[in-house]
């Protein structure tokens, strides 16, 4: 049984998972710009929790660089 309300939502209406995509939507930019962006500061590299985020926003300030990744699962509704 999984955990996600939404999986466990579409299995109940027969759709079945096809895949884990680990990166479906990824999205880059500069530290100014993810800061302009959230309104957040990001003072050194790590990883940070974003508002509406399901994953975290990874910085490497000095690449002065932010990669946010967000996962999906693909389902099949029969």
């Amino acid at each position: 049984m999984v955990f996600d309300p939404w999986i466990r939502t579409h299995q109940r209406i027969s759709a079945e998972i096809l895949s884990a995509a680990p990166a479906s939507q990824t999205m880059t930019g500069t530290v100014a710009e993810w800061e302009q962006w959230t309104g957040m500061t990001f003072p050194e590299s790590g990883g940070y929790v974003i508002p509406g985020g399901l994953s975290l926003l990874r910085v490497d300030r000095s690449a002065d660089h932010g990669v946010y990744r967000e996962p999906n699962i693909w389902m099949r509704h029969s």
